[in-house]
């Protein structure tokens, strides 16, 4: 049976729990660290910031800040695993896609829906790293500071949110409920 919740088809609203981040408060926030983005990797000359979104969670996140961010930008993606279908991350994490162009001597900003546990964020950023970046930082939609197993550094956060499990604004249970234009918490 669907059901509309916040003018969106819902398969299962019983998996759509409360809102934590309202789509108002998303438009704003990501226009905000769209405009600390522009302003903090401003050059003269001008290079390029390569975008590094992380599959498939951040691509509405990433979409949406690209758009507003004015200066150039690349875009490249990378897909891990580290949940699969669960809601607690396996803490193994796996390259199903990697970036399609070199980074040696680029700016790079990897590009997160949510830092969890961390671990997977810290695997990323030793990866990438080992590519020699000219410089290498994170910009994350949502932390959750209270589940943090390993302390990284997260230059642009969107949101801090508590220890719940999220789905909308291409965040997933078992594939569903990334086309929600919100953040809510998934019910079980």
């Amino acid at each position: 049976m669907s059901a509309y919740t916040a003018d969106v088809l819902v398969d299962s609203p019983s998996e759509v729990g409360e809102v934590l981040v309202g789509a108002e408060d998303l438009r704003r926030r990501v226009a905000e660290l769209a405009q600390e983005i522009s302003r903090d990797y401003r050059s003269q000359p001008p290079r390029s910031l390569l975008l590094v979104g992380v599959l498939k969670g951040a691509m509405f996140f990433l979409s949406d800040l690209m758009r507003l961010i004015d200066i150039p930008v690349e875009v490249d993606f990378m897909a891990v695993a580290s949940y699969g279908s669960a809601t607690d991350s396996s803490g193994v994490v796996r390259i199903l896609k990697d970036l399609d162009i070199p980074i040696e001597g680029r700016d790079v900003l990897i590009v997160e829906d949510i830092v969890d546990s961390g671990l997977t964020l810290q695997y990323l950023l030793r990866n990438l790293g080992s590519r020699n970046p000219r410089t290498l930082e994170v910009c994350a939609l949502l932390t959750k500071p209270e589940r943090r197993k390993v302390d990284l550094p997260t230059r642009y956060v969107g949101f801090e949110i508590p220890d719940r499990f999220v789905i909308g604004y291409g965040l997933d249970y078992a594939e569903r409920h990334r086309n929600l234009p919100f953040v809510a918490v998934l019910e079980s």
